[in-house]
């Protein structure tokens, strides 16, 4: 529920040139139904937030109650906060195991993602996954049928990051991190991380967290083995605003519509 959020900040009024196209009776649904379809609200809270001018369609405010839009095309948003409207989408957070290959079917026969969403595929839907995970990293994929999402996710001019949480082979000095953050010279280019923290130091090892938004292959492990310190376990724990917590392995979560707005917002759609 949105009953204590604040209302929208470009509060733009609607012109003949701006916002959304009106459907004639019988064609698309009604905006209030479309809300409470998407876990917005109850219908008569999406009214409340119609008529708080908190309701944006296709870059304009709505205050007609009633309005008709088609949602397989109509840009929504509440308090500036994209919503998803549409049935079919789909947007879902796996912790891959370990082991498990980031693909939708192997030829070797090895385990991979698309055993674990089979009854899904089996069902009609057809799941993109947003970026890899080689098969000795665990943690966060995001899978989804949105292919703009998932696109504009992996491109790399829209610098989406990633944390990590790494294992590695000797006890990591204060300077590393300056080093890594200053950027150092791989085989194939340069690199540089966004953030670098030592968690944990001791006997011989160390646990690192490693935020990048580059999506070169092995990139952090290359990364730390460059620096010195070789990676024993690795596991991804966010991708942009949406964070794995304590979601086990080999599980998959739908994304909350809070997570998917935020989604959105970090590669401007």
């Amino acid at each position: 529920m949105l009953s204590f959020a604040k209302p929208a900040r470009h509060q733009n009024v609607d012109t003949p040139e701006s916002g959304p196209r009106k459907l004639p009776w019988g064609e698309g649904q009604r905006l209030q139904k479309v809300l409470a379809k998407a876990g917005v609200a109850s219908r008569r809270a999406a009214e409340e937030l119609i008529d708080q001018g908190r309701v944006e369609v296709d870059g304009a405010i709505v205050r007609e109650q009633g309005l008709r839009i088609d949602p397989d095309s109509a840009v929504v948003r509440v308090d500036g906060v994209r919503v998803v409207v549409r049935d079919e989408q789909v947007y879902l957070a796996l912790n891959k195991p370990k082991g498990f290959q980031s693909t939708m079917s192997d030829e070797h026969g090895r385990p991979c993602v698309g055993d674990i969403v089979a009854e899904r595929v089996m069902a009609g839907q057809r799941l993109f996954h947003v970026g890899r995970l080689d098969a000795d990293t665990e943690g966060l994929l995001l899978l989804t049928n949105d292919g703009d999402l998932a696109h504009r996710l992996m491109h790399p001019s829209f610098e989406v990051s990633k944390t990590y949480l790494a294992s590695v082979h000797g006890e990591v000095q204060r300077g590393v991190g300056k080093t890594l953050r200053e950027g150092i010279q791989l085989e194939d280019g340069p690199v540089k991380v966004d953030k670098f923290q030592v968690v944990e130091v001791g006997e011989g090892k160390s646990l690192v967290r490693v935020v990048l938004h580059e999506g070169r292959k092995h990139i952090v492990r290359r990364l730390l083995a460059e620096v010195g310190h070789p990676v024993t376990g690795l596991v991804r724990t966010n991708i942009g605003p949406v964070a794995l917590g304590d979601q086990r392995s080999g599980t998959l979560r739908v994304l909350g519509r809070d997570e998917i707005g935020k989604l959105y917002e970090a590669v401007a759609l």
